[in-house]
């Protein structure tokens, strides 16, 4: 019987030595530009928590701010020196970054890019696919205008290649109606206020517009109409909870919301594990495609109501996950905790 328990005892043991039963211990860097963004703060909460349910990430370091290029290449260099084992990174543009990106990699460091694409050679990008998103949204909006029309284009940050993207599926769109004509394209920033306040002043002109195409701001946009007493036109906005639930709420409001889940930065924090874990993926590049839901039909509106979430902040997207990449839990995300906070 000795025997036995020894040998058990030496099995478990040996268990518990090999390689496959230790997490390693990386600690991940985060870099943001953009703070007060429903979509960016989803983002950062979605990294916290997926970082806090992978065993291998004992510390997650942040650098979110209001910041532009320089600041951003600045909080870089921080992580860098900070030693960190991958940057998750949504770049405030697709060059001008590569210096400390460059510096990374070469130190082992992983990069990954999420929400939008960075042109350093050997870092991978995890993004929803803005052409598309933007193509989609566009495509139903001038289908549902009649193929012609005025149409009032409010996009994101000038130079952030997500932009840049959503502009050429845009384009591509408008390309195949040409009876669309664009009667006004202003830049949010991806700021709620300064959206809103846009088309408040836009619509004080007077000048007749038939639909607004928005990059994700989009409840206020409704509400700017709303507020000023304004006949509704058909809008497009992203799946942010509060523009899906005025989908379903607002009297004469014909929208459409097209997926754009800012839990991609979740997906990219797995992403940098998988990679540290020699389990890259084949392509540099993995994106995300979108679907649209929208409120003209029986089938649209079902959807529309199954995706209400009231527990999210109006301006966090529907989309809390990303399917076969994030593990993560409603609560988890929510509670916006990473490894430590908690």
């Amino acid at each position: 019987m000795k025997k036995l328990l020894t040998s058990a005892a030496a099995l478990a043991i040996a268990a518990t030595m090999a390689p496959a039963a230790f997490a390693a211990d990386y600690t991940i860097g985060i870099s943001n530009t953009v703070q007060g963004n429903g979509w960016r703060e989803q983002m950062i909460c979605a990294m916290r928590a997926q970082a806090l349910v992978e065993e291998d990430v004992s510390n997650l370091i942040v650098a979110h701010r209001n910041t532009d290029s320089a600041g951003q290449l600045e909080d870089l260099n921080n992580l860098i020196e900070a030693g960190v084992d991958a940057i998750v990174l949504n770049p405030s543009n697709p060059d001008a970054l590569n210096s400390a990106l460059e510096m990374a990699m070469e130190k082992g460091i992983v990069v990954v890019a999420v929400d939008a694409g960075v042109s350093a050679e050997g870092a991978y990008i995890l993004s929803n696919n803005q052409e598309e998103y933007a193509y989609l949204g566009a495509k139903w909006l001038f289908e549902q205008v009649g193929g012609k029309g005025d149409i009032v284009y409010m996009r994101g940050i000038a130079g952030v290649s997500a932009d840049s993207d959503r502009d050429n599926g845009f384009k591509r769109a408008l390309a195949e109606y040409p009876g669309i004509n664009v009667v006004h394209e202003v830049f949010t920033g991806w700021q709620q206020d300064q959206g809103k306040q846009q088309m408040f002043d836009y619509l004080a002109t007077g000048i007749p517009f038939d639909g607004v195409w928005t990059s994700g701001i989009d409840n206020v946009i409704v509400d700017a109409f709303v507020e000023s007493g304004a006949p509704l036109v058909p809008i497009v906005g992203a799946d942010n909870a509060g523009f899906v639930q005025y989908l379903s709420e607002v009297d004469g409001l014909t929208g459409a919301a097209v997926t754009n889940p800012g839990s991609v930065g979740g997906a990219g924090v797995a992403l940098a594990v998988d990679i540290l874990n020699g389990k890259a993926p084949s392509e540099k590049t993995v994106l995300v495609d979108p679907v649209l839901w929208e409120n003209a039909s029986d089938e649209g509106r079902a959807t529309i109501t199954a995706a209400q979430n009231p527990n999210l902040d109006p301006e966090w997207p529907v989309s809390v996950t990303v399917p076969g990449w994030t593990d993560y839990t409603m609560d988890q995300i929510i509670a916006c905790e990473g490894p430590g906070d908690s």
